[in-house]
């Protein structure tokens, strides 16, 4: 178990450090000037900023001072967040994101869960048939267009009761966070579905399950103790990069509900061309999502010991 764990952390290292790289390459081939909003200040001025940024080196240089600097914890100063380092930043505003994610997960683990055991269920009946459309439609629609539906939805509900019953935008109560958390967990728990009732419909034909029936033991007790136990095991390999990409990945649908996450501040540094957010961001994006696969992977590797031969 030893070896398979280091495996997975050198596995994780390499990729972190792939990510970095293709980050500082991708942000030195964008066309623009990274101090473009300080245009208006003397020369002497800018010289300092470029010196102290580092952008006076050769990209080489700046490349080592980049890593040395990532490898200390430290992703600079926002280039136009005045005095404001990066590290801030997200430490102020990735646990709104995180909240968000998990209230996300949760949602999505168990409606995949439930609607993935219940089409297997009911395999081609009626609720099957209506679930697995709905369940299209989520893997289909892009969160942006959820995102405005839930909205509109938001402010038909609201004009209906008379008051404001559930916020349309806006954090701080957990009224706030009940559409983002559904709109933002809506394409995972549509592919969770899918994969449980693919999963379910596997295990049913397996021999430990025909034993359970030849024994005389409860359809209830076959469902829940034997084939639902085993066939959530593939459910629980994909929900950890999903826990990882629901928690970074919800830039629009913070956006769009006007949550103060690290997912928005992303997005506005992509349009000011903020160089050092945009960097911090997606490295700490980055290493967050290899951090949640090797987690998983060292978790599945002490539910089934033979991953560890792999």
């Amino acid at each position: 178990m030893l070896m398979y764990t280091a495996k997975r952390l050198l596995a994780g290292i390499i990729t972190v450090w792939f990510i970095a790289t293709a980050t500082f390459i991708a942000m030195h081939q964008v066309p623009g000037d990274p101090l473009m909003n300080d245009k208006a200040v003397s020369a002497e001025i800018r010289a300092n900023l470029e010196r102290k940024y580092g952008l006076d080196k050769p990209v080489t240089e700046q490349y080592v001072i980049y890593l040395s600097n990532m490898l200390q914890g430290d992703f600079g100063i926002s280039f136009t967040q005045q005095n404001r380092k990066v590290n801030d930043i997200i430490r102020d505003h990735f646990p709104v994101s995180a909240t968000l994610g998990i209230l996300a997960v949760l949602f999505a683990a168990f409606g995949g869960v439930l609607w993935g055991a219940l089409t297997a269920l009911y395999r081609n009946r009626l609720p099957d048939i209506i679930i697995m459309f709905l369940v299209i439609l989520g893997i289909s629609v892009p969160s942006f267009v959820f995102a405005a539906l839930g909205q509109l939805f938001l402010v038909n509900l609201n004009g209906l009761v008379g008051y404001s019953l559930i916020p349309v935008a806006g954090w701080g109560t957990v009224m706030h966070m009940l559409m983002p958390s559904l709109v933002l967990g809506l394409g995972t728990m549509a592919l969770l579905t899918r994969l449980m009732r693919s999963s379910m419909l596997e295990v049913v034909n397996e021999d430990y399950i025909k034993t359970a029936r030849a024994k005389g033991l409860s359809p209830s007790r076959i469902f829940f103790r034997h084939q639902l136990r085993n066939a959530i095991l593939p459910v629980i390999t994909v929900l950890g990069p999903q826990i990882a990409a629901i928690t970074t990945g919800g830039f629009v649908v913070e956006l769009v509900f006007a949550i103060p996450g690290l997912g928005r501040y992303f997005v506005q540094a992509v349009q000011q061309l903020d160089y050092t957010v945009i960097m911090g961001t997606t490295v700490f994006y980055g290493a967050f999502l290899v951090f949640m696969v090797i987690i998983v992977d060292i978790l599945y590797g002490f539910i089934d010991p033979r991953v560890r031969l792999k």
